[in-house]
C-alpha cells in the first residue's frame, strides 16, 4: 500500500514539474518567435533571482574540484587555509582558557521562553520527499500538506482521503474512533450489500456528528466509497442523509480496497532535517542554548519545571540511591523531543546536526560518514569522559545512550588508519565543501 501511494505522488510531482516547463512544441514546428499581445490576466508571481553567496559559490566550486579529483583552485585553497588558520587560533585560545579554569560545560544550557542570541540552532526543520524538496518547520509543513492533499482529492479521492485522516488530524484517539466508525459502515455494506438500512447514514446521527464530521478527510472517504448527500423523509420530516449506490463506484471491490487502505494507517511522513552546521571553537562555546522546539513540554510546563529546580538541587545534596538518580535522569530526558549532537574533530572544528531522541546511534555514524573527506575509513566516537561508543551501541536510541538534550562527541580516526594518513601527509577530516559552511561570527 505504501509503495502504491509513493508511486502515485511521484507521478503527481513529475506532472507538476512537466506543467511548469511551459507549453510543448512539435519537432517540425518553426522556431520563429511569436509575439503575444498583453494579457488581461494578472501575471503569475515570479520570485526574483537571488545570486548565490560567495561561500555558496566557493562550495559549489569545491564540490566540482573534488569530483574531478583535482585540488588546484587557488581561491578555493586560500579559503580553506584561512578557515584552518582561524580555527587553529581559536583552538589555542580555548586550550589556554581550559588550563586556567575548569572548562566550559559539555552540554548546552537549557533555555525556556526568551529568544537568546546564543541559540545553538534557530529551530527544528523537516523535509517531505513525498511533496517537495523544501525544508520547513513542522507548522509550515502542516499547512503545506493540507493544501497539497486538498488539491489532490479530485484526482484520487480514496487514497488521498485516507492520508488526510492520518496526516491532518492530530488527536490520535479521535482519529482511531473515526476510523472504527468508517470501517463499520463499509463492513456493513460488504457483508450485507442488499440490506437497505446499511445504504443510508443520517447526517444528524450522534455518532456521525461526534466522531466522523470533526475529522478532516472522513466525509471525502465516504464520498469515495459511493455515498452521496440527499434529502430523505424521516418520520414525516425531511433530513439530510448520505446514501450509498453501487453506481457511484467502479465496482464492489472498491469498498474492500478503501477499507484496507484506511486500516493501513499510512500518513505523509516528515523527515527531520539535520540542519548541518560547522562551528569554530569560539562559535561552539557561545552558541550553547536550545530553542523551545526541542522540548516535549509546553511553555507553561517549562515555567513549572523551572520552579521545581530548587527542589532538585536540594535533592542532589542528599544521599540518594542509584535507582533514585536514574529515575530523575529518565524524567529529565523525557522533557525533550530532539537533541543536538556536535562532533568535535582534532583540528578544532565542530560538525553539528539535529536528531530525534528516538533515532538510533547508527544515524549519527551515518551523518559523520557522509561529511568526512575520507568517507570509507573507520573512526571512533567517544563521549567527553573518554568512554568509546561501541558497535553494540548502534541499535540503541540517543535517549537510551543518555545523549539528550545535547552532547559533544569526540572524533578520532581508527588507530589502524591514522598512522597511514599521517604518513601520507593527509589528515583532513571534513570534506572541503562542508568546511566552507563555517559561519561568520
Amino acid at each position: 500500500m505504501a509503495e502504491k501511494i509513493k508511486k502515485f505522488f511521484a507521478k503527481k510531482k513529475a506532472d507538476t514539474k512537466f506543467k511548469l516547463a511551459g507549453p510543448g512544441h512539435k519537432l517540425n514546428e518553426s522556431s520563429t518567435t511569436v509575439v503575444v499581445g498583453p494579457s488581461k490576466k494578472k501575471p503569475a508571481y515570479v520570485p526574483s533571482k537571488v545570486e548565490p553567496s560567495e561561500a555558496a559559490r566557493q562550495a559549489a566550486e569545491a564540490a566540482m574540484v573534488r569530483l574531478s579529483g583535482q585540488r588546484k583552485d587557488t581561491a578555493f585553497n586560500t579559503s580553506l587555509a584561512a578557515i584552518q588558520a582561524k580555527v587553529r587560533r581559536e583552538l589555542e585560545a580555548e586550550n589556554k582558557s581550559q588550563a586556567q579554569a575548569q572548562g566550559l560545560p559539555m552540554r548546552p544550557v537549557e533555555t525556556e521562553l526568551e529568544v537568546s542570541a546564543h541559540l545553538a540552532v534557530k529551530g527544528v526543520y523537516f523535509k517531505c520527499a513525498l511533496i517537495s524538496d523544501e525544508v520547513l518547520t513542522k507548522d509550515e509543513w502542516k499547512v503545506k500538506i493540507k493544501e497539497f492533499l486538498l488539491n489532490t482529492l479530485e484526482e484520487e479521492r480514496g487514497m488521498t482521503s485516507c492520508l488526510m485522516i492520518y496526516s491532518c488530524n492530530y488527536n490520535r484517539s479521535k482519529v482511531l474512533e473515526c476510523v472504527n466508525v468508517l470501517c463499520r459502515y463499509l463492513d456493513n455494506l460488504i457483508g450485507n450489500p442488499e440490506e437497505p438500512k446499511f445504504h443510508k447514514i443520517r447526517c444528524s446521527n450522534a455518532t456521525f456528528c461526534d466522531k466522523v464530521i470533526p475529522i478532516l478527510g472522513a466525509q471525502d472517504f465516504l464520498y469515495a466509497a459511493g455515498f452521496r448527500q440527499q434529502k430523505l423523509e424521516n418520520n414525516g420530516v425531511e433530513e439530510d442523509f448520505l446514501v450509498w449506490s453501487i453506481e457511484n463506484i467502479d465496482n464492489f471491490d472498491t469498498l474492500q480496497f478503501l477499507r484496507d487502505t484506511l486500516k493501513a494507517e499510512e500518513r505523509v511522513e516528515l523527515e527531520i532535517d539535520r540542519n548541518i552546521q560547522v562551528l569554530s571553537p569560539a562559535q561552539a562555546s557561545q552558541r550553547i542554548e536550545l530553542p523551545q522546539d526541542f522540548y516535549a513540554m509546553t511553555a507553561e510546563e517549562l515555567k513549572k519545571e523551572k520552579q521545581q529546580r530548587a527542589e532538585m538541587v536540594e535533592k542532589q545534596m542528599q544521599l540518594r540511591t542509584k535507582a533514585m538518580r536514574e529515575k530523575d535522569e529518565i524524567r529529565e530526558i523525557r522533557k525533550y523531543k530532539f537533541c543536538l549532537i556536535r562532533i568535535r574533530f582534532p583540528d578544532g572544528l565542530y560538525l553539528q546536526g539535529t536528531f530525534s531522541v528516538y533515532e538510533k546511534f547508527s544515524e549519527i555514524l551515518d551523518f559523520v560518514k557522509e561529511n568526512l573527506e575520507h568517507e570509507g575509513l573507520p573512526f571512533i566516537l567517544s563521549v567527553p569522559t573518554g568512554h568509546k561508543l561501541e558497535e553494540s551501541d548502534k541499535e540503541s536510541t540517543l535517549a537510551d545512550l543518555r545523549l539528550v538534550p545535547a552532547t559533544i562527541l569526540m572524533f578520532q580516526w581508527d588507530p589502524l588508519v591514522e598512522e597511514d594518513l599521517r604518513a601520507a601527509g593527509n589528515i583532513a577530516y571534513l570534506k572541503p565543501e562542508v568546511m566552507l559552511l563555517v559561519q561568520s561570527m
